[in-house]
């Protein structure tokens, strides 16, 4: 799976962007498509505007955790993983039997983006298994990517040369791509293009960056964790407690 967007659809966390001087790797947009294509011929690609795109292959998949790819609406969405409980969530939102994980993921998005009045936190708590995934709708221009709690999925994002936000499955692919400007994306984590990295598990505490470095002290990957010493100011959450005890059921 892989999937990139330049820096005026996502920008990505300033702690993300370690610059190297002479470091050949990181590439730009355009390169990263060309590497894709090279290393996984049998990909799907879906080309959005300006170069952005997003990728993904049933090669070297392992079967228990199947990559699937959906379009809705003008809504993409990559799924990889599976939902423990996918039949619970169908029945609560009104969806057929046949309905997969990708297409269970937009139509959470889109309760969320079009009537729903709780915080994209609160839906993904409900998602019970191992999983990652990126959304982009096209019409809003928004942005959406999520880990499970565990981090069972191998999920990565980057930074490439031009500024644009890489995520794949494949740590290989992202490293070629964004040199050390890279790492593994917090399990248990969202991020939204205007509201940024967030932890769903922990909602109301602060993300920290924290850069590992190799045996000769140089910087080799970024990795964000959960501050539980650090709170986000207080503001009130949308909806009620009340209001997500009963739910308006998608029809």
């Amino acid at each position: 799976m892989f999937a990139v967007f330049e820096k005026s659809v996502a920008k990505p966390p300033e702690e993300l962007i370690i610059p190297l001087p002479g470091d050949p790797r990181p590439k730009t947009r355009a390169e990263i498509a060309k590497m894709f294509s090279s290393s996984w011929p049998e990909s799907t690609v879906c080309n959005l505007s300006n170069g952005n795109f997003m990728a993904f292959s049933h090669q070297n998949e392992n079967p228990q955790q199947p990559r699937s790819i959906v379009v809705l609406d003008d809504v993409f969405c990559i799924f990889v993983g599976s939902l423990e409980n996918i039949c619970d969530l169908k029945r609560h939102y009104g969806l057929s039997r046949n309905t997969s994980e990708a297409m269970l993921v937009e139509e959470v998005y889109k309760v969320l983006r079009d009537r729903a009045p709780y915080p994209a936190d609160q839906v993904i708590r409900d998602l019970v298994g191992r999983f990652a995934f990126v959304l982009f709708d096209v019409k809003y221009g928004t942005l959406f990517a999520a880990r499970d709690r565990d981090g069972s999925i191998n999920f990565n994002w980057g930074v490439a040369k031009d500024g644009s936000l890489v995520f794949s499955d494949d740590p290989k692919s992202v490293s070629e791509a964004c040199g050390v400007s890279c790492g593994p994306f917090p399990q248990g984590c969202i991020f939204m293009n205007g509201s940024g990295l967030a932890s769903f598990v922990h909602p109301m505490h602060k993300m920290r960056a924290i850069r590992r470095e190799d045996d000769q002290g140089q910087v080799s990957s970024v990795v964000f964790q959960v501050d539980l010493y650090a709170r986000l100011p207080s503001i009130p959450r949308v909806g009620s407690d009340a209001n997500w005890a009963n739910p308006t059921t998608v029809e």
